[in-house]
């Protein structure tokens, strides 16, 4: 990239390039935003956004334009979104959020609507939630989850609901537990807890209709990994990583498996491994050339993986990037 960047967002396109936007580097929180080409290999600086924002969220619409949402600058949590058109290269605002926030996720809903979970507000932790509305570019608030969460995972599975995973709090420290939002009802409903509490960690659906969760940490980074059935509302205990590594990537290859890379553990890790859902184990691949966690993770049209930005030195706990991947 032109410019280095960690806690930004990355969104797959309908053209099959990938836009990389806002996020934080030694000069500040960034405003700009650039384009890869897979086809070419090569990145090209596209108009910057109307704020610097780091931790935001962005969705692919059903439109094909990329909305960006909230975030933090230097002046605290911004409520303000923007729409990217792909079809111009230019940013245009929409509706602002009700309430202040960053450190949040986004899941795009079946009926086209985004909904926004959690994050945090003034250093309060949220347990609110709002609905995005493309047709009118406005903001509704839905129903509140039973806890606050920052650095947790939200999954819409095949049933169109929203599962959400641990994450962190103030009161709770560690969340072992999980939520199911309807959009039919706009309820928020809890469903079994995890085996272990943990944030920073992945969620991928898989093939089966079952959430893979890997990772993350609590008092340490965790190895560990489990299965969510929402058939029955269960989880059960997999394969556990080689490696320990929380603030990861995870992708759902063509092939089923699941590709998790880089993190942090007590230092940023440069190595992979591939999850096997038909064996429940994980093996070790092709390592990258850099460590690196805080970073975005794309699954791309020709089956290929991109990795770009994050941090190699390792910190205190630092909020997690939002990722959503898109069925």
């Amino acid at each position: 990239m032109s410019t280095a960047r960690t806690n930004h967002t990355a969104a797959l396109l309908a053209n099959g390039n990938v836009l990389v936007a806002g996020g934080i580097n030694a000069n500040g929180n960034r405003d700009s935003a650039e384009l890869f080409n897979p086809t070419t290999g090569q990145w090209s600086t596209t108009s910057s956004m109307s704020a610097a924002r780091q931790l935001p969220t962005a969705t692919l619409l059903d439109s094909g334009k990329v909305l960006v949402v909230a975030g933090i600058n230097g002046y605290g949590a911004l409520t303000s979104a923007e729409l990217f058109n792909p079809a111009t290269g230019q940013w245009s605002a929409t509706g602002s959020i009700n309430e202040s926030r960053f450190a949040h996720k986004a899941v795009l809903l079946t009926n086209g609507k985004v909904l926004i979970v959690g994050g945090n507000r003034d250093w309060i932790i949220r347990a609110s939630t709002e609905l995005y509305d493309p047709a009118t570019g406005q903001w509704t608030t839905t129903g509140a989850m039973s806890a606050g969460r920052e650095f947790h995972t939200t999954t819409r599975l095949a049933s169109g609901k929203v599962l959400v995973t641990g994450g962190f709090n103030f009161i709770s420290h560690t969340l072992a537990s999980a939520e199911l939002f309807d959009p039919a009802t706009g309820v928020w409903s809890q469903t079994g807890a995890m085996g272990t509490s943990r944030d920073s960690h992945t969620a991928t659906l898989l093939t089966s209709g079952k959430v893979l969760v890997a990772g993350g940490e609590n008092s340490s980074a965790l190895a560990s990994a489990e299965l969510f059935d929402p058939a029955t509302g269960v989880w059960s205990q997999t394969g556990a990583m080689n490696t320990a590594r929380r603030s990861h990537i995870a992708a759902l290859l063509a092939n089923g498996k699941v590709l998790v890379a880089g993190g942090t553990g007590s230092s940023a890790l440069v190595s992979a491994e591939l999850y096997d859902p038909a064996t429940g184990q994980w093996s070790s691949t092709d390592s990258m050339s850099t460590g690196r966690y805080l970073h975005t993770g794309t699954l791309l049209a020709n089956g290929k993986v991109l990795v770009a930005g994050g941090m190699t030195v390792t910190t205190a706990r630092l909020p997690a990037p939002s990722c959503i991947r898109l069925t």
